[in-house]
């Protein structure tokens, strides 16, 4: 039986996937020589309005709590992300890489675009069957509306000059479309390639060729100017739409050897590969039990991101001199309604048709899918506008 059947076999709440994810986390880490660990995912499934699971500025400081966590003097980094922002991996990097002179970077599923740029700051990148990074074109948001791969802007306009050279006359095709590019668009391209391409660059030269010593083919030195030419070969490829064709294309260990970049295939180890699918197993379904979409996490502790589905909140008037009570309308992401009863600074009679809020826990678990539904936002909302802390 696989990991996911057997944990849904067993009917867990959110606390019990929780507590069995620490318990894989303090597995991998005693593995792998008691290397602290760092868990910086998304949930890649989620599309909400008002909801980014891509990389961010706000990531930066869950990081930095989290790494406050650790002591150890080795890490390993799960990332799983559909990308996002390049100078936040910069950011993150410059954290880690300022704690840690040894990093491992484990992709249990996707670490795309930004996220590829991420993993080529480790020592060691491992890598399963089912784990993929992508094409590290930056995507690029025009006056228009439309966002495009840089590289293929670029590659357009270039074969457009080539083709004017060529002939000798602009296609009268080209000018409408000419005509809504800018020069700073063009910069902007340009500069952006150049900033994925040098990151990954300097990264693979200043960490994962740190102890390339020698060419296992020749058992030949490796120079200083060998290992920049291959990082400059892979950052290329990596950017190089043409090669991809689509920025959501999966790159897979055997296409990263294929570059000339050492993976590990952690698949290889049993004990490894088991702790590492159930972990990787018990988020997602984290994912999709809870209304969580962005998980940081060490052994010990987390930092969760929750979206809030709360439709409307009404403060009740106190009744014989108490604090009152507020009623919270909850959908669940299945659409099912819960109506909720917050007590505020005193206990309330409990309304007919609602349900106590969970001070202990903050997880209303829905009836109808068995979610458990983090109201913790809808909590803080509630008392932030009345003044009053919600009690049992």
């Amino acid at each position: 039986m696989g990991a996911y059947s057997e944990y849904l076999n067993r009917g867990w709440t959110a606390t019990d996937l929780q507590n069995e994810r620490k318990l894989q986390l303090n597995r991998i880490s005693k593995i792998r020589d008691g290397r602290d660990i760092l868990v910086i995912a998304a949930d890649i499934t989620k599309a909400l309005p008002n909801v980014s699971t891509a990389l961010d500025y706000s990531d930066i400081l869950p990081v930095q709590d989290q790494l406050s966590n650790l002591r150890g003097d080795a890490l390993d980094v799960i990332i799983e992300t559909p990308g996002g922002l390049a100078e936040v991996a910069e950011d993150i990097v410059r954290q880690i890489r300022h704690k840690y002179s040894r990093v491992g970077m484990i992709v249990p599923g996707w670490a795309k675009s930004a996220g590829t740029i991420f993993v080529m700051a480790g020592d060691d990148i491992l890598m399963g069957g089912a784990s993929a990074l992508g094409p590290i074109d930056p995507q690029i948001g025009f006056a228009t509306g439309k966002r495009f791969s840089a590289d293929a802007f670029l590659e357009g306009l270039d074969k457009i000059k080539e083709e004017v050279q060529n002939t000798g006359k602009l296609n009268a095709a080209y000018i409408p479309i000419l005509q809504n590019i800018s020069p700073g668009e063009i910069q902007n391209s340009i500069n952006a390639r150049l900033f994925s391409q040098e990151l990954v660059r300097e990264w693979l030269v200043k960490y994962k060729f740190k102890f390339w010593a020698t060419h296992s083919s020749t058992s030949k030195e490796v120079t200083p100017e060998e290992k920049q030419q291959r990082a400059d070969e892979i950052a290329k490829a990596l950017s190089n739409h043409s090669k991809w064709l689509t920025h959501g294309r999966s790159i897979r260990k055997e296409d990263l050897v294929a570059l000339g970049l050492k993976v590990t295939d952690y698949s290889q180890d049993i004990d490894l590969n088991d702790a590492i699918t159930r972990y990787y197993t018990l988020l997602k379904m984290t994912f999709d039990m809870v209304n969580v979409y962005k998980m940081f996490e060490t052994t010990e502790t987390q930092v969760m991101r929750v979206f809030a589905q709360m439709i409307q909140s009404q403060q009740l008037a106190p009744a014989q001199g108490a604090a009152g009570a507020a009623h919270v309308d909850f959908k669940c992401a299945c659409g099912h309604g819960i109506k909720i009863q917050m007590n505020l600074n005193s206990h309330q009679p409990l309304n007919p048709g609602f349900v106590p809020y969970p001070v202990a826990t903050n997880l209303i678990k829905c009836p109808r899918c068995g979610r458990d539904n983090n109201v913790l936002p809808a909590r803080l909302q509630v008392e932030a506008q009345s003044g009053k802390k919600v009690v049992q």
